[in-house]
């Protein structure tokens, strides 16, 4: 199966939304998506996982990956609206215990830290 990736901003961050399947064939996919926020200085990122079923540890690997390379340049990587297989992984593994793995883009987005101080923000 395929990996479906598309970008919007959201309130403070760019959510990145993946439909499909995360493993060894389509995790590349996402780890060049989410490279590609990186390097155009997006530094605080929701993935939006609410069309995806399923996830391998390929697909973990990937996550867990970018979320060291967004923090090593002062920025944050969050994971939003995990089905439940999903969920299971992240908790069973505990990654859900380094990222932040939010119930929807929208409650992720309430706790994008402010990167600056302008009225609004």
């Amino acid at each position: 199966m395929e990996l479906l990736l598309s970008v919007r901003p959201g309130r403070g961050c760019t959510v990145l939304e993946a439909r499909g399947e995360l493993d060894m064939a389509t995790s590349p996919q996402l780890r060049e998506g989410l490279q590609r926020l990186v390097d155009a200085d997006d530094r605080q990122v929701v993935v939006d996982l609410a069309g995806v079923g399923f996830m391998d540890s390929s697909g973990l690997g990937a996550l867990v990956v970018m979320f060291k390379a967004l923090r090593d340049v002062g920025g944050r990587l969050s994971l939003a609206a995990a089905q439940p297989a999903v969920r299971s992984v992240l908790t069973v593994t505990s990654v859900d215990r380094v990222i932040h793995v939010y119930d929807s883009v929208q409650a992720a987005e309430a706790d994008v830290p402010s990167t600056d101080h302008a009225p609004g923000q």
